[in-house]
């Protein structure tokens, strides 16, 4: 089961990049990061401006370079994803046998995992580093009730090396374990670990490679300036939240994300929900749509807790569903529904019948010189030191800048018109230090001969 879903992902999500559908945020970020680490150079992605741990303090990035001084290529990246993503389940069967499963009740409960429409959609959306954390999430739990304290630790050290907010799922996971699981060591560390992290990456690691506050600070605006206001604010007035909790889409975000596993929920096995309040929290007041919509990683920490509760249910003989075939069948039927696999026979060929024009421009640039082209191809070129991608709202103050220019007038991607593209071809055009080097259905590449 793991091995063949590994091989989907990867398959999936290298599609997707193969018909130039990744874009340059995230997975062209991540990816020019990872890649300028293998090189011993300091990882400041030109997309964004800064160092990479002024994004999200993600240190995870540093051991991944190892793999790219094999050989540097995003695929690997995808591997790692499509990878964690499958391993997932098997600390989820290890967990369902722990707590007294029958075999086949812990089988589907992998299936559970594995086929809930979350795994599949954030595999899709290029890459990021949370999903490492779901398999280790569960590993933490996993080592916690076995009692062995090193492997618990190594765990949630990782977890907390893949992006700062999961710090918030780490203290959450250590409240249960306190609380309800009785593991007063694991559980303390946990918490006081999670909340430590988010202190020093919120207030000193970000900022100091930032200069600013968290990345995502804008999603919460309405409740704070920097990341202490916000949770001054929480605590003394929490009338400010009541107006973003309980709105219509709040609720339907809840029912998408539990539909795959109501089935098993009930009172007795609710409490492992307590490690699942922080990333649940943080996507209702977001106020940002994404964080409230299966198509994205958001809502990724919240799954382990999500699979607790439903093995709890089970395990006191609780839940509409019992036996294997009916479990699988429900998963099968939710995948089908809110997995979006569909998009291979629509969204993702939208830029087909250019596809092969692209990716023969890409072969001609044989340099690490510095590249100006569309948010969508520039994953694909994101191993160098200067790329920057087309944006209309921003055109670039200087073309020359750039030794190569690559651009696609007939799907210019993002904030960008067909005019704006067309203008810039005949400005590079018009340009006596740019040569065209190769023109093919309406994709241009020029480069720069002075």
């Amino acid at each position: 089961m793991i091995g063949v879903s590994a091989l989907i992902f990867f398959v999936c999500s290298s599609l997707r990049h193969e018909l130039f559908q990744s874009n340059a945020f995230d997975l062209g970020i991540f990816d020019q990061a990872v890649y300028l680490i293998s090189q011993g150079q300091p990882p400041i992605s030109s997309f964004i401006g800064f160092h990479i741990l002024g994004d999200r303090a993600t240190w995870i990035f540093y051991p991944l370079a190892l793999l790219y001084k094999i050989y540097p290529s995003v695929y690997w990246l995808f591997a790692v994803q499509a990878a964690a993503l499958a391993l997932g389940a098997l600390p989820t069967w290890h967990l369902a046998r722990q707590a007294g499963l029958k075999e086949n009740q812990a089988i589907a409960i992998a299936f559970v995992y594995l086929l809930h429409p979350l795994v599949f959609n954030a595999n899709l959306f290029d890459f990021h580093p949370e999903v490492i954390a779901v398999p280790l999430i569960l590993t933490a739990v996993l080592t916690a009730r076995l009692g062995q304290l090193g492997w618990f630790c190594l765990s949630i050290f990782l977890v907390l090396g893949c992006k700062e907010v999961l710090s918030l799922t780490v203290a959450g996971m250590g409240v249960w374990l306190l609380l309800f699981e009785k593991r007063r060591l694991y559980g303390a560390i946990a918490l006081c670990t999670g909340l430590a992290w988010f202190l020093i990456s919120t207030q000193v690691i970000i900022p100091f490679f930032n200069s600013a506050e968290a990345i995502a600070m804008e999603r919460y605006s309405y409740l704070g300036n920097s990341v202490l206001d916000i949770g001054k604010n929480i605590v003394f007035q929490p009338g400010l939240i009541l107006g973003k909790v309980f709105l219509l889409n709040n609720l339907e975000y809840l029912l998408l994300l539990l539909a795959p596993v109501i089935w098993g929920l009930s009172p007795q096995g609710i409490k492992p929900l307590v490690g699942a309040i922080p990333c649940l929290a943080l996507n209702i007041l977001a106020d940002y749509p994404p964080q409230k919509n299966l198509l994205y990683q958001y809502s990724l920490p919240a799954l382990p807790f999500l699979l607790l509760a439903v093995i709890s249910s089970l395990a006191a003989s609780r839940g509409w569903l019992q036996n294997k075939r009916a479990i699988i069948l429900w998963s099968l039927v939710a995948f089908l529904s809110l997995a979006k696999f569909t998009f291979f026979g629509g969204k993702y060929l939208e830029s087909i019948d250019t596809r092969q024009a692209p990716k023969q421009a890409i072969a001609q640039i044989q340099t690490k010189g510095s590249v100006y082209t569309t948010a969508q191809i520039s994953p694909h070129l994101s191993n160098r030191k200067l790329i920057v991608f087309t944006n209309g709202d921003s055109p670039p103050a200087n073309l020359n800048t750039f030794n190569y220019v690559l651009l696609n007038v007939r799907h210019p991607s993002w904030s960008n018109t067909q005019e704006f593209a067309a203008s810039l071809v005949n400005q590079l055009k018009n340009n006596q230090q740019f040569q065209l080097k190769y023109e093919c259905d309406d994709v241009y590449l020029f480069v720069k001969i002075a």
